[in-house]
């Protein structure tokens, strides 16, 4: 198995930033006539993409060129995050959201894309010195979970507990 370095690593990162861009931006489109609160979640998601992606580029800036302690495990599980199915097989990011046609479907698609990028964050976090900024990351993907489900149970009209849609 191919071992990835730390700046590959930061690297995917960002281009995972980016196809989460592209796909709450194309949700943003999809429901901005039929369903404007959920096309503002999606607009307020994929700004914080945005944000995220900036984060990734300067960490790379930060980090040193040697690998990391223990970074051979950390590499073999970054590898097996990205050879996912969900981001390299038949159902990958981009060319699957040609099926999604309710607000129902984007969300529970936007939620497993969360989850598997909070996977490879996490991973993130184990191989650099700069954990806090990880962390930083980690929260807030976490924060967009619980706004999915809290859009998802507003749409649907099962209550999630907890969640209050302004």
């Amino acid at each position: 198995m191919e071992k990835f370095s730390v700046r590959e690593v930061l690297e995917q990162a960002v281009q995972t930033e980016r196809l989460g861009y592209q796909f709450y931006t194309m949700m943003t489109g999809r429901f901005k006539e039929k369903e404007p609160g959920m096309a503002k979640l999606f607009s307020t998601l994929a700004e914080k993409e945005v944000r995220h992606e900036k984060t990734f580029s300067e960490l790379k800036n930060l980090i040193g060129e040697s690998e990391p302690e223990g970074w051979e495990e950390v590499s073999q599980y970054m590898r097996a995050v990205v050879e996912s199915e969900f981001f390299l097989g038949k159902n990958k990011s981009l060319p699957s959201m040609e099926g999604i046609l309710t607000v129902e479907d984007a969300v529970n698609f936007a939620v497993g894309f969360e989850k598997e990028t909070l996977l490879y964050f996490y991973g993130l976090r184990d191989a650099v010195k700069e954990k806090d900024v990880v962390d930083e990351i980690i929260n807030e993907e976490k924060s967009h979970i619980r706004w999915l489900m809290c859009f998802k149970g507003a749409f649907t009209g099962k209550s999630v507990p907890g969640c209050e849609i302004a």
